[in-house]
């Protein structure tokens, strides 16, 4: 198992990022939210003149917040400064269109964004349509080492639903999702990819391919449980963001909670629609991965930090994780709260790391 950060893009705390190379970790997510953090590529290019082993990427880049040719301009200039060590995660918009209350992009332009972005990271024309019209584009000078279209760069695509999956099947090198620590979870995405890919006529390399779960995690100390101050301050963000994503699918497109959100689901909407429509897209979204908003901290319940974290003792962390990987499972990017972002990535590193194979 390959373990990541997905870190909170802040331009003058790139020393987190040393810092994970040299407890180990093997690569850092930079979250690319134009409303909430600072700019995912400035900080990407601080990170790469400072590291030497980590890899580095968007957690993820945003279908059209930055036109296709100029994520590719973006992170194969990123690919200058770290060759052999950059990635791209892209996705169709959590935060970033829905805090400009916009719905993220359709399915077809993702799949059109994906389609151009690819090609031009292998130096090939592609075709790019904008505003109805279509023409081909390509990086001009590529050889003179502005951007860097020679080394690789991954594409992992951001996707929960299996249509999305199914586009990392046909255009990606990777999967990022959010699934629950359960074994058919894990499964049932690798299925839908290998159906994307069946259906593009694409080979389906299931070793070259890397699956990563989006999570936080908590290691126990002896006694403690899962409504600790401490376990909810460094997990209850996480946690929550599956109401907050919940609410938004059905806001926009009227899909029902799942299942383990329901107990607590008409509470939740109640404390959101207290805030006028207006302005109720910034009210979802407080705090979002980085802070536990303090009305919200009611829902970070045992039974929701089970569901969507990683916790337990270390023992413990070290079998559910094995669990996964023998389910299929890849890469593990944890999202702590920026509060406890140091103190969370040592004590995995500390405490389960040397149990894991």
């Amino acid at each position: 198992m390959q373990f990541g950060l997905c870190l909170h893009s802040k331009i003058d705390d790139i020393g987190l990022v040393t810092h994970a190379e040299n407890l180990g970790y093997d690569a850092a997510w930079f979250a690319d939210s134009q409303l909430l953090w600072s700019d995912a590529y400035a900080c990407l290019a601080l990170a790469a003149e400072r590291t030497r082993r980590i890899r580095l990427g968007t957690g993820v880049s945003v279908v059209d917040t930055r036109l296709a040719p100029v994520t590719a301009h973006s992170i194969a200039t990123i690919n200058v400064l770290a060759p052999g060590r950059t990635f791209l995660g892209v996705g169709n918009g959590f935060t970033a269109w829905r805090l400009m209350n916009r719905k993220p992009a359709r399915l077809s332009d993702f799949e059109a964004f994906l389609d151009t972005t690819r090609r031009m990271l292998r130096g090939e024309e592609a075709p790019f349509t904008y505003r109805g019209d279509t023409t081909d584009v390509a990086f001009q000078m590529a050889e003179l080492g502005f951007v860097n279209v020679t080394d690789p760069v991954p594409i992992h695509v951001s996707a929960f639903g299996p249509k999305g999956q199914r586009l990392a099947g046909a255009y990606g090198d990777g999967l990022v999702v959010s699934v629950p620590p359960i074994r058919k979870a894990v499964e049932r995405c690798l299925a839908n990819v290998a159906a994307g890919a069946a259906e593009a006529g694409r080979p389906f390399d299931r070793d070259a391919f890397q699956l990563t779960t989006l999570t936080a995690a908590a290691v126990l100390e002896p006694g403690e449980g899962l409504d600790s101050d401490r376990v909810i301050e460094q997990c209850g963000p996480m946690a929550v963001m599956a109401l907050h994503y919940a609410y938004e699918r059905q806001r926009q497109f009227g899909v029902e909670p799942p299942v383990h959100l329901r107990d607590q689901w008409d509470k939740y909407v109640a404390l959101v629609e207290q805030t006028p429509q207006a302005q109720r897209h910034f009210r979802i979204h407080a705090g979002h991965g980085t802070y536990l908003h303090p009305d919200e901290r009611q829902f970070a319940t045992p039974e929701l930090i089970r569901m969507t974290c990683l916790v337990g003792s270390p023992g413990e962390l070290a079998e559910q994780i094995g669990a996964l990987e023998d389910a299929g499972l890849d890469h593990v990017m944890l999202l702590p709260s920026f509060a406890s972002r140091y103190r969370a990535m040592e004590e995995l590193a500390a405490k389960v790391f040397p149990l894991l194979g």
